[in-house]
């Protein structure tokens, strides 16, 4: 019986110039070809989508994306455009920086022009930064919750080993990255821990780990929203105690 295939896209999460990204977008996706098993009943097909080509203006659409459930409904050509190359993918491998503790406004904004293409579909998170990015992995994975995805459990951080490849990466200069083998700026572990994600979201893509991913995800938006529930309720008993002591002064 012929396989099926799983078109998963490789997306390059920055657009600033000159930028590091494309490259270790581009050391991921030969880690995964070098290091891929065939024992999935789906045959991934790998394609890099780069956000910095995209040029989608800041979100602009007059409509509410969790309400649109048909692209012709927006209003306009460049989100039409967005929203049919999303739901071609099965999948998405985020490649993100860390800027400030967090990812880049270019990504967020691509996320929040749609809801429903976004749903049920399976994700990885690789972050990179001078610490491997760890912080800007976790907000991203809460988004991706948010609109209903399916993020792997295991993320994938990319630390640069000193400050002068950390300089060299902000000015785009060629890190000399082989995703084929052992050589280079990450190798060894860092090539084992993208396989073994790469391993999980596969998983979740053949199996009913879909279902179960849904759930959790539904889970984790629902601790997420508890938490602003929390804070919301403290910082407004915090404001209260506060008048009533201006009053008592």
């Amino acid at each position: 019986m012929a396989k099926g295939i799983a078109r998963i896209a490789v997306v390059v999460c920055s657009n600033r110039k000159p930028r590091a990204n494309p490259q270790i977008a581009n050391f991921v996706l030969e880690t995964i070809e070098s290091t891929f098993q065939d024992r999935w009943d789906l045959t991934p097909e790998l394609k890099v989508i780069d956000l910095g080509e995209k040029n989608l203006p800041f979100f602009d659409e007059p409509g509410v994306p969790s309400q649109i459930h048909d692209y012709t409904k927006y209003a306009h050509e460049h989100t039409r455009a967005w929203s049919q190359e999303v739901q071609s993918y099965d999948a998405f491998i985020f490649v993100t920086p860390q800027y400030n503790w967090g990812y880049p406004a270019v990504l967020k904004n691509a996320i929040d022009y749609l809801y429903n293409e976004w749903k049920g579909k399976a994700a990885m998170i690789v972050s990179y930064g001078g610490h491997g990015g760890g912080r800007a992995g976790v907000q991203l994975r809460q988004v991706l919750c948010g609109v209903h995805m399916v993020p792997t459990k295991k993320p994938v951080e990319l630390a640069f080993p000193n400050r002068k490849i950390l300089l060299e990466a902000a000015t785009g200069k060629d890190l000399g990255l082989d995703g084929f083998s052992d050589k280079g700026v990450w190798s060894g572990a860092t090539r084992k821990q993208i396989a073994e994600t790469f391993a999980e979201m596969m998983d979740i893509l053949c199996s009913n780990k879909l279902k179960k991913g849904l759930k959790s995800a539904a889970v984790t938006f629902g601790f997420a929203k508890e938490e602003i529930r929390r804070k919301f309720k403290k910082s407004s008993v915090d404001h209260s105690n506060g008048t009533e002591e201006s009053k008592r002064e």
